[in-house]
């Protein structure tokens, strides 16, 4: 954690105030907030709890909102009209806070409600610089304020998850972190069968360093949901085969266009089995929270189920057209694919495309293969159920928009 944290929430008028934020900010400090101290200007090194406050009106120059189309991803309780509207706003009232690490949990609970308060009594609404998001007053108290535990936030509360496409792959990266003072966390070329457990990965790393987990200089790591305080969601939803334990790698991360403005954790998974880090990464994710395959043996291709695939297979120039157009967020196309076997069988397995080239299809294999496990006599079909996991954090799956301003 850094010695000195410091970060920005802003609250949009709707265009203008009807009550002088100011005003209540003011009022607010002296009743409810007695610690957190007004100053015209932060010091680097603040030895309190500390807030600057400063009204900006040149916003679509200087603190412009997010687009329509940004806020479809990123606005939370906003109605159509309030998405139009904060369009036109006129004012901004922007609160920069600071403090020492040792007042890192109160002071994150007290901007989060004084920043609440004003934009309820402005009748605005609540922008997160770092996570670039905007709120109505309801939606952060329900957001941000209902998961504390023993005094420490459900850090998922806090941060949002981008995922999106980069390049063959997805990319997921948390942003928030620095309201912390700890690193943000990345998880690279993910397919997007894996990509929110990979999230969801991310979002359980980020808590045990929120609750004071330390590493090993080797970047060797051991993630125990057990071991985590905010992780009974994810307990609860493991498969009967689910560990629950992560041997992670720690790396330096690298930024990235769009990505926070600070210190960045890679998890990688070297220290799974696999022929490249895409096996790897599938192992880890299956043995941390397990999985469902079912198999089939002695599939007879009768003339129903070859007439059945001449069916779907009519279906594949269609399906070429969308894929090089571009899928949508959350969208993949899986092919079942045959596999021949030493003992002169065929293991049919699902791949997930994601390169599409004429008549060559890569893609990652979703399935472990059982060909050794189990006794091949014709043909094997199989069948992999997704899993579904409880997460209370916030996942932005859509194209990457580069929306973080300039310092």
């Amino acid at each position: 954690m850094m010695d000195y944290i410091h970060f920005e929430y802003a609250v949009y008028m709707m265009p203008v105030h009807v009550k002088d934020p100011e005003s209540i900010l003011r009022r607010a400090l002296s009743s409810q907030f007695p610690k957190l101290k007004l100053v015209s200007e932060l010091p680097f090194e603040p030895g309190e709890m500390m807030v600057a406050a400063q009204t900006k009106q040149n916003l679509q120059k200087e603190y412009a909102p997010p687009s329509p189309t940004s806020l479809r991803y990123s606005g939370y309780g906003l109605s159509e009209k309030q998405m139009a509207d904060v369009q036109n706003t006129k004012e901004a009232f922007i609160l920069d806070f600071a403090h020492p690490r040792r007042a890192v949990w109160p002071a994150l609970h007290v901007a989060d409600e004084l920043v609440e308060e004003i934009a309820r009594e402005t009748r605005g609404l609540v922008w997160d610089e770092e996570t670039q998001e905007v709120y109505s007053p309801d939606a952060w108290h329900k957001q941000r304020i209902g998961e504390w535990k023993n005094g420490v936030p459900n850090i998922s509360t806090q941060t949002v998850i981008h995922l999106y496409q980069n390049g063959e792959f997805l990319r997921a990266i948390s942003l928030g972190m620095t309201k912390a003072g700890l690193p943000d966390v990345v998880v690279q070329e993910s397919p997007e069968l894996t990509g929110r457990q990979a999230g969801i990965l991310i979002n359980l790393f980020a808590q045990t360093m929120v609750e004071g987990r330390t590493f090993r200089e080797n970047g060797e790591f051991k993630l125990d949901l057990r071991a985590i305080q905010n992780a009974e969601p994810q307990i609860k939803s493991l498969k009967p085969n689910g560990t629950g334990v992560a041997c992670l790698t720690l790396k330096q991360g690298h930024s990235e266009e769009g990505d926070p403005r600070n210190r960045i954790i890679e998890l990688a998974f070297d220290r799974y089995e696999g022929n490249d880090k895409h096996a790897k990464q599938e192992a880890a994710l299956s043995w941390l929270f397990g999985w469902e395959d079912t198999v089939t043996n002695n599939v007879e291709h009768t003339d129903d189920l070859l007439a059945e695939s001449r069916k779907e297979k009519s279906k594949l120039p269609e399906l070429h057209k969308d894929f090089d157009k571009g899928l949508l967020p959350g969208e993949y196309i899986l092919v079942k694919a045959p596999f021949d076997t030493p003992d002169g069988g065929r293991e049919w397995m699902w791949v997930e495309i994601r390169k599409w080239k004429r008549h060559v299809i890569t893609g990652i294999l979703q399935n472990q293969p059982e060909t050794f496990h189990v006794s091949m006599t014709d043909k094997l079909w199989r069948f992999k159920k997704e899993m579904f996991l409880t997460t209370s954090g916030t996942f932005q799956t859509a194209t990457r928009m580069a929306t973080q301003r300039a310092p």
